[in-house]
């Protein structure tokens, strides 16, 4: 366990040093302004994370602006913990609501999208929190790089294609209630939500999106980045990585 733990420590330094070198490139200067959604730190890694790690090695290096942390409905991911996470580290950072992002975009407030992944089938799609194909859309629009930080685990090379991924449907009770435990209501079983939307109502809420590959400017793992998405790289990089770990 120990081991794996450090691996995956590694993994995350490996992934931030790649993600700044990519950042540096590809908007040289300095002075990063980075969207991001969903929560990709040290809660979710044996290190600094994913994408998060990305944005903090930036914060390191004097060269992050500004962090825009996405709310992350209905779960609120972004407010609960990655914004925990960018204050902890002293990050200039920004809270907003998923549906601000479209103006945000206009406004020329973002130099680059980060995000995570939960998985990548072996042409490049991408899943990841509800929300992160919208941003891709937007980041194509305006001309913003849309970059995927993720290890080389995440590839899954026995899924095809976006459309082979299964989507898992939230509960409803997550979008018509919110979740308030530390707020008693009268009425409501402990734990329970507050209503904000009329007894009955149905919910659509899936836990992830899509977003196909021509959207991603590039994958960057802990063995390299991957720029353009395609399947023939994907499947180099599979493969360069099980090399090394067989060596």
């Amino acid at each position: 366990a120990r081991r794996l733990h450090q691996e995956d420590a590694e993994a995350s330094a490996r992934m931030a040093a790649h993600g700044l070198a990519l950042l540096d490139e590809l908007l040289p200067g300095g002075g990063h302004r980075i969207l991001t959604h969903c929560n990709t730190g040290s809660l979710v890694s044996g290190g600094e994370g994913t994408a998060f790690a990305v944005a903090l090695a930036a914060h390191r290096a004097g060269r992050l602006r500004r962090l825009w942390v996405d709310e992350t409905r209905p779960l609120l991911q972004g407010a609960r913990l990655t914004a925990y996470e960018a204050a902890r580290s002293g990050m200039a950072y920004t809270l907003l609501t998923d549906n601000a992002a479209g103006s945000l975009f206009a406004a020329g407030e973002v130099d680059a999208v980060l995000i995570g992944a939960d998985r990548i089938a072996a042409d490049g799609s991408v899943a990841n929190k509800v929300g992160s194909y919208p941003l891709a859309v937007l980041a194509r629009y305006h001309h913003v790089p849309f970059i995927v930080v993720a290890p080389v685990t995440t590839v899954d090379p026995s899924t095809p294609d976006g459309a082979s991924i299964e989507v898992e449907q939230r509960p409803g009770h997550e979008v018509t209630e919110i979740t308030a435990p530390q707020v008693p209501v009268a009425g409501a079983e402990a734990g329970g939500g507050i209503p904000v939307a009329p007894l009955g109502t149905t919910a659509y809420n899936p836990a992830f999106d899509v977003t196909p590959p021509e959207l991603v400017t590039a994958v960057v793992t802990e063995e390299g980045v991957v720029s353009p998405v395609t399947t023939e790289a994907l499947a180099a990089l599979c493969a360069r990585s099980r090399q090394v770990t067989i060596s």
